[in-house]
């Protein structure tokens, strides 16, 4: 588990076994069954999380109880309600374990320690968080640009995985479709 998250890490930046260690003592490790939330809506985000194995999804409910699948995090990504995690406020969305579920887990305190102890670790979190400014505006121009089928093609092209993984009530959420719209876009749907 410890390796994955090195790697992870040393995508960006090099990485001395010392350098690790230090690293490594800001993160605590936690496993989380299939269907477990690790917050709901309107409860205090504790951790950014680092996925080692498993799979989850970000979720907002609208004011109708509607649910909209915001995003999806499998191995070697991160996930939590940001908004809530670096302003300390309650969660304006819920993040549940779509399976049995690894994950490493960093608390905004160890976060900024973390940083502020190692300061390359500040290049690799912006690297990453820039990389998902940049999946996020992709997907808004998706919603703006797109239709139903181009959307499906799209995700079915980039994360080809996750169409076998996620069930398909929750991928036409986050495509924006009805279950019976994704049952015609496409013949693995």
């Amino acid at each position: 588990m410890q390796e994955k998250l090195r790697q992870h890490i040393e995508k960006i930046i090099p990485l001395s076994d010392e350098e690790f260690a230090f690293v490594l003592s800001h993160f605590t490790v936690k496993q989380a069954k299939k269907k477990t939330f690790l917050f709901r809506m309107g409860e205090s985000v504790r951790y950014s999380y680092f996925v080692v194995s498993g799979l989850l999804t970000l979720i907002y409910h609208d004011d109708t109880g509607k649910q909209h699948i915001v995003s999806f995090a499998m191995e070697d990504w991160w996930e939590s309600d940001y908004q809530a995690y670096f302003s300390q406020t309650a969660a304006g969305m819920s993040l549940q374990c779509l399976e049995n579920t690894e994950l490493y887990c960093l608390t905004l305190q160890d976060y900024r320690k973390l940083c502020s102890g190692l300061p390359k670790m500040e290049h690799f979190f912006l690297q990453k968080a820039n990389a998902g400014h940049v999946g996020s505006q992709r997907r808004i121009l998706s919603f703006l640009t797109s239709n139903a089928k181009e959307r499906y093609e799209q995700l079915l092209q980039r994360y080809p995985a996750l169409l076998q993984r996620v069930p398909k009530t929750l991928l036409a959420s986050y495509l924006g479709v009805s279950r019976e719209t994704l049952s015609r876009l496409g013949p693995s749907s």
